[in-house]
């Protein structure tokens, strides 16, 4: 689809009108009809608003024109609800929601990152041994471990990461290992709605967001296993039978 296409149709599924759409991304009304006609297209700094008004990433504006692809794990960047965010919302196409989160990069440790990449190539059809040498190949030639030292944080958000483990471990839920890893894990695949004892139920977390967490068995067996999730304001245990079924909250609490 060419991006004159995409606006109009962005456009017209918000509910809005030439003028009402130009007055928002501050330009003329002729201005977003040269666009819907394919006589011009919006310069680079309209394409950022317009990817912020239409909560769509600069990329898919244009109709999709290259393939993206993370610069740090390699994983194909095919919908806009897989790629990261900056602080403030917008898209960074560079990466994936579970490599850079909120304005950080979560991933300083390269074979930690293929660690956690290797189960889900498996499932793919890969031997974990393939997988491992695909990963240790592919990884140097993507941007982020080319560029290492120039864009990592030298280590803070790992400290920050070791401190929440510190926190978790310190609260002795019972049944629950010790924690020794913590995997950056987007919101839409692990917010799980609770039953209150109001007979309610609620979700704690933002589709939108990444946070970090991971997944534990019990140590007195049984089918349910402990769920860890955390970020910077809370730490919440859960726990839940095979694919998130059944869950109940053990704890939430402010940090």
């Amino acid at each position: 689809m060419e991006t004159k296409d995409v606006l109009k149709n962005l456009r017209e599924k918000c509910g809005l009108t030439q003028e009402e759409l130009a007055q928002r991304v501050l330009v003329t009304r002729q201005a977003v009809s040269r666009w819907e006609t394919g006589e011009t297209q919006p310069n680079t700094d309209t394409l950022m608003l317009l990817s912020k008004e239409f909560n769509v990433s600069v990329n898919t504006l244009l109709g999709s024109p290259r393939p993206l692809i993370c610069q740090c794990c390699g994983m194909p960047l095919s919908e806009d609800s897989v790629i990261s965010r900056e602080k403030d919302g917008s898209f960074n196409e560079d990466y994936c929601q579970w490599c850079y989160a909120d304005g950080n990069y979560t991933y300083s440790d390269m074979d930690n990152l293929i660690d956690v990449c290797i189960p889900h190539m498996v499932k793919e059809g890969f031997t974990e041994e393939q997988a491992r040498a695909f990963m240790k190949e592919q990884l140097p030639k993507l941007d982020y471990w080319k560029r290492y030292e120039e864009l990592s944080d030298n280590g803070e958000f790992e400290q920050f990461k070791q401190q929440l483990i510190k926190e978790i471990n310190e609260l002795h839920i019972e049944g629950m290992p010790k924690v020794k890893k913590l995997n950056a894990l987007v919101g839409s695949y692990v917010n799980l709605e609770y039953p209150l004892p109001s007979g309610m139920s609620a979700k704690f977390l933002n589709d939108d967001t990444t946070y970090l967490g991971n997944q534990l068995e019990n140590e007195f067996g049984g089918d349910r296993c402990f769920g860890v999730l955390a970020n910077m304001d809370f730490i919440l245990i859960c726990t839940y039978e095979a694919d998130g079924k059944n869950p109940e909250l053990v704890l939430y609490k402010k940090r």
